[in-house]
């Protein structure tokens, strides 16, 4: 009702106030979608970042809870966990199996380099991340990792944004003494025994290729400048 005043309204404006108030409201609807992106983009940031921040710790159940209820997380190539649960369970088991982590445990998932695309309407995004991982056990061993994150994220109908989908593709997992020059071709890339013993829900989608060979993986994102996609 309200907007056919407002239409009624309008109709019966001079020309010249018409179309100044055309043009008023395509620049609120403008402004509107900037703020839709720019709030998106700011609770993917958060998101990934929560995520980040509870796998240092071991904290496998809040890890998980970032997902949507169908949501996947998929690590080099130990193939595609789906859902809150089995995601916590393959986290837990990868780091130990015990919530939290063992006394001289260090898990840093440092992720760097965010370039975050969202969606219009606001309500999914994607988004490319370098992960720089500092891993390994008192007085036992310590390694890199280098990789890619290619994410997905959806907002629920709570308003609440969600992880739909966490893809690392490992470059490498090196020693830290020995260091990556050192690796032979395949060594800096595995399949965990955890994947053998507790299978996942589908087969790796990713390229197995790692250092030294080079591996680009796929951007989801457009150029920013070009809008096209890019191809390695």
């Amino acid at each position: 009702m309200m907007r056919v005043v407002l239409m009624m309204a309008a109709l019966a404006l001079p020309a010249s106030a018409q179309a100044q108030s055309t043009a008023q409201a395509r620049e609120i609807a403008a402004l509107d979608a900037r703020v839709t992106v720019l709030e998106g983009t700011r609770e993917v940031r958060n998101l990934q970042r929560a995520f980040g921040y509870f796998m240092d710790r071991g904290l496998w159940r809040q890890a998980a809870q970032l997902f949507a209820d169908d949501g996947t997380v998929e690590i080099g190539l130990d193939g595609v966990y789906r859902g809150p649960e089995r995601i916590e369970q393959y986290l837990r088991l990868l780091h130990g199996g015990q919530q939290g982590l063992i006394y001289g445990q260090l898990n840093e998932w440092v992720t760097l380099q965010p370039m975050i695309a969202v969606a219009p309407d606001g309500m999914s995004a994607s988004a490319r991340w370098r992960d720089l991982g500092m891993l390994g056990q008192y007085k036992s061993h310590a390694e890199w990792r280098d990789g890619i994150y290619e994410n997905t994220y959806v907002k629920g109908a709570d308003g609440k944004w969600r992880i739909a989908s966490l893809t690392l593709h490992v470059n490498f997992v090196a020693p830290y003494k020995e260091g990556w020059a050192r690796l032979e071709d395949g060594e800096g890339l595995m399949r965990s025994q955890v994947s053998v013993d507790f299978p996942p829900d589908a087969s790796p989608s990713v390229d197995s290729a790692a250092f030294p060979a080079v591996n680009v993986p796929p951007f989801s994102i457009p150029h920013p400048v070009t809008g096209r996609e890019v191809r390695p």
